[in-house]
């Protein structure tokens, strides 16, 4: 099976279980915790996926990264998940829970590519142009690529908005190659 379906599954899973449970808000904060931990930490991630190393001792540096950090119930999924042999997938889970929950709340995310950091007031602008397109409140996600040369790249669920300097020249640059070919004949 693959690890987007399992994880998938496990986060439907603790999703609904958070849910009944008015837990939600807290298991969210948890897994995005989880997730950014793993982004600082790759040490960690090596660990969740190293064959070498024990459950046992997996779960035990879990209990000590974040008992007491997360909720009991957040606590008890590592449990389970370590115990039967899935930890992991545990990042991956913890990446499918926070974007079921955006689902769940009506969340769209959306993702912004630009050559620099935005602005507070850019951040507003492309929130409501987004608010506007989807009547969705936004998760937005920025990242900074200065092989952009300028503009931006919005995307937002299978949807792109390229409006980049780089994919503008790609695009003259064919329209002259275009234009070359047709003379040739």
């Amino acid at each position: 099976m693959s690890e987007y379906r399992i994880a998938s599954r496990y986060a439907k899973s603790l999703l609904d279980l958070a849910v009944e449970k008015k837990v939600l808000e807290e298991v969210n904060k948890d897994m995005q915790l989880l997730t950014g931990i793993a982004e600082e930490s790759r040490d960690l991630v090596l660990m969740l996926k190293s064959p070498i190393i024990t459950h046992d001792r997996k779960l035990a540096v879990l209990n000590n990264v974040f008992k007491g950090k997360v909720n009991d119930m957040t606590m008890s999924f590592f449990t389970i998940l370590t115990k039967k042999h899935r930890e992991a997938y545990l990042i991956a889970v913890a990446k499918e829970f926070h974007h079921q929950y955006n689902v769940h709340k009506g969340i769209e995310e959306a993702n912004i590519t630009t050559t620099f950091p935005l602005t507070d007031a850019l951040r507003k602008e492309f929130v409501a142009v987004v608010e506007r397109i989807t009547s969705k409140k936004v998760e937005l996600t920025e990242k900074v690529d200065e092989s952009l040369i300028g503009g931006f790249i919005l995307k937002i669920g299978d949807r792109q908005i390229d409006d980049s300097i780089n994919s503008k020249l790609k695009a003259l640059r064919l329209e002259f190659t275009k234009n070359h070919y047709e003379k040739a004949f």
